[in-house]
């Protein structure tokens, strides 16, 4: 079953993102209320005795914001710094006031994203629904450097010392409206207040470029790794519960894999009989997805291991910032 949400094109301008105008000026009035609110001190900014870098975007879904963070976390510890992530926990059903992350745990109660973040940085990581009680509780229990927040950037109740904001290099800004008319969080002029904006997927001026890069497939059950021409010339089910599916599915065909898609929508909790089909052709999924269906998995199941290749001008620059 689709959420609403997917069927509201935030790259066009329709008669239901006309219709949903109304609802956009009352989210832009309210957000910038908000936001004046925290700039004149009326409301309270958390700081933290720890260096903060959030990494977020002023719209919704589907920028590529994960791969960042992992990358940028692995890229702080080969420089010797002790790193620790904080994030919401989007979609996950947790009721404590916050939770650690282990490899283990339970992507329905914590969230998928924390539970990959963890898995491929063996960083610290803690989910909170207001990410300063994670922050509190990493600094707390662990002698760290500095602290990532996988989103944020509009939680202004956190204090930051680094903004990053992450732009689809493609769909960019979308139709230009706020939500629900369009995909804008925030003014497009936020974009100049960041410390930095990370284009994926194309190149701007001003911007630092990104490509999600594909590395391998790897097995759900055996762990076994095979390179990027292992599925080429072959039938396979492609699986993504991810805001940008197409994204997912380019990257398989331009890797020459015959393709029977099967989008889910984002953050979608897998079950074992979502993933039964008519043949038993190979099923690839991403990796943010299979953190949620290795409890049933087969050894028909891999994932394609992804990573975010940033310039490198851009980790001289955070680091000169930190």
């Amino acid at each position: 079953m689709l959420s609403k949400q997917r069927f509201i094109n935030h790259n066009k301008f329709g008669l239901l993102n006309f219709m949903l105008l109304p609802f956009s000026a009352i989210f832009f009035i309210l957000s910038y209320i908000r936001l004046w609110l925290y700039k004149l001190k009326i409301l309270t900014v958390n700081d933290s005795s720890l260096p903060v870098i959030v990494v977020g975007n002023i719209t919704v879904g589907g920028t590529g914001k994960t791969p960042i963070v992992i990358s940028i976390a692995n890229y702080l510890k080969s420089q010797h710094k002790k790193v620790g992530v904080v994030s919401r926990g989007y979609g996950g059903n947790y009721s404590q006031e916050t939770i650690e992350v282990i490899e283990s745990s339970n992507p329905m109660e914590c969230g998928d994203e924390p539970v990959l973040i963890k898995q491929q940085t063996e960083v610290p990581v803690a989910v909170a629904k207001k990410r300063t009680k994670a922050i509190k509780l990493l600094t707390k229990k662990y002698a760290l450097d500095v602290i990532i927040s996988d989103d944020g950037l509009q939680h202004y109740s956190m204090g930051r010392d680094i903004e990053i904001a992450v732009i689809d290099g493609h769909s960019r800004l979308g139709n230009g409206f706020f939500l629900p008319a369009g995909p804008l969080r925030e003014v497009k002029s936020r974009l100049k207040s960041v410390d930095f904006v990370i284009n994926n997927g194309s190149n701007l001026e001003g911007e630092y470029s990104s490509e999600i890069e594909p590395q391998d497939y790897i097995n759900l059950v055996t762990n076994e790794v095979r390179d990027l021409d292992y599925f080429k010339g072959k039938k396979c089910y492609a699986v993504a519960g991810i805001a940008k599916p197409d994204k997912f599915f380019s990257i398989l065909k331009k890797n020459g894999v015959k393709l029977i898609i099967k989008p889910f929508p984002d953050h979608y909790v897998f079950g074992e009989n979502d993933l039964v089909f008519n043949e038993n052709h190979p099923i690839i999924m991403t990796s943010k997805d299979c953190v949620k269906c290795r409890q049933f998995a087969t050894d028909q199941m891999w994932y394609l291991s992804v990573n975010a290749k940033i310039n490198s001008n851009f980790y001289q620059q955070l680091e000169s910032k930190i």
